[in-house]
């Protein structure tokens, strides 16, 4: 018999075998198979290990893998395998992100602790001294006024002097405006010295003294021009600012009568219209509340307080300690011509009121004994 070489999936056989032998051959190899696919199971990451490494362990006849190879496929095609090798079917995801370990903690590296970072703090502004009293004196024989009375007072204060009645308030205060010269001492106001160049000083102070000294045969509207054309004032400019004053003190209505027929209030309104028509930068004010009403008093600490927030400086004298607590930023305590305390309200009251410290400055209170006769009564 010829024979003819056939190929299939490149593998060569010799179709000059007998039906029966062929038939045998076929049998064996699908036992093979399925032995092999058994095994196959717990080797599914070792699907390519040869064939052949199997059948020579069971003792059978060497054969290339060349031959076993479509004998595998012919089992198959015949249906004598029970199970098909196991194969992945599913295909693994590749890692796009490197996974990292996460640091111990002794690996991680130690943070510097938190240092709080200092706002920078704003410049202290420090405000020029307007009025300076230096080692001011006053006696008046053998009685002392004042006792060496030293005094600075910085621009835009509104500056309060308390002290009881004969401590040497208004003397001080005479002093400082150049109504009355001092034994020894200094008084400087604005730069100006008040006794070596008395009349430029006067021109930066306005004043209402004490006991008011006015020219009271004359109108208000009169008064006031008189005050301005004395300070050198235009008499445009005394016309403007005097129908400004009244109607800010509310004696619109008193220009045309004379001085002489006001009342005590309104005496003080003109005196203190007259010390502010020259816009001075320090004005000094002897008790500018005695015998002025509530409603006059409260509109007079209104233009004060607008006056000094524009740079001018106030010092005034008062017996009402509530008033100077409520209105003064600064205050001094003059007894027996010196000064006791002196700096801001809070500065001198401590935990006290002001009213308080004042009377432990001034001596305390006194108990009033042997008076029972005032409780007898005349009738």
């Amino acid at each position: 018999m010829q024979a003819c070489v056939g190929t299939l999936a490149g593998v060569s056989f010799d179709h000059a075998r007998s039906p029966s032998t062929e038939s045998a051959e076929r049998t064996q190899e699908a036992e093979r198979a399925v032995e092999d696919s058994q095994r196959g199971e717990n080797m599914a990451d070792s699907a390519d290990t040869p064939a052949a490494e199997s059948t020579a362990d069971r003792g059978a006849a060497p054969r290339s893998t060349a031959q076993r190879a479509p004998a595998k496929t012919a089992a198959a095609a015949a249906g004598t395998s029970t199970r098909a090798p196991r194969t992945r079917t599913t295909a693994a995801k590749p890692r796009t992100t490197p996974r990292t370990k996460a640091p111990s903690p002794q690996a991680q590296p130690q943070q510097a602790p938190a240092v709080a970072v200092e706002e920078p703090r704003k410049p202290l502004v420090v405000r020029p001294t307007v009025l300076a009293i230096h080692g001011v004196h006053k006696r008046y024989g053998d009685i002392v006024a004042v006792d060496g009375v030293t005094l600075d007072i910085a621009e835009g204060s509104f500056y309060g002097i308390v002290g009881p009645n004969g401590a040497g308030k208004t003397t001080t205060l005479s002093i400082v405006t150049g109504l009355l010269r001092p034994d020894a001492g200094r008084v400087v106001v604005h730069g100006v010295d008040v006794w070596t160049e008395p009349v430029r000083a006067k021109h930066i102070i306005g004043v209402l003294p004490d006991k008011l000294r006015l020219f009271d045969r004359l109108t208000g509207a009169q008064f006031l021009r008189y005050a301005g054309t004395l300070r050198g004032l235009s008499a445009k400019t005394v016309r403007a600012r005097t129908a400004d004053l009244a109607t800010a003190f509310g004696i619109e209505d008193a220009l045309d009568r004379l001085v002489a027929d006001y009342s005590a209030g309104m005496t003080k309104k003109i005196a203190l219209a007259a010390a502010m028509i020259h816009s001075p930068r320090l004005l000094v004010l002897d008790e500018p509340f005695e015998s002025v009403d509530p409603v006059s008093a409260a509109n007079i600490i209104d233009i004060l307080q607008r006056y000094t927030a524009a740079g001018g400086t106030v010092v005034v004298s008062s017996h009402g300690m509530d008033m100077i607590q409520r209105v003064c930023d600064s205050v001094a305590i003059i007894v027996r011509g010196q000064v006791l305390a002196s700096g801001t309200i809070d500065e001198v009251r401590g935990e006290q009121t002001l009213e308080e410290r004042f009377v432990d400055l001034a001596g305390g209170r006194k108990a009033a004994e042997g008076m029972e006769w005032l409780h007898s009564f005349s009738d």
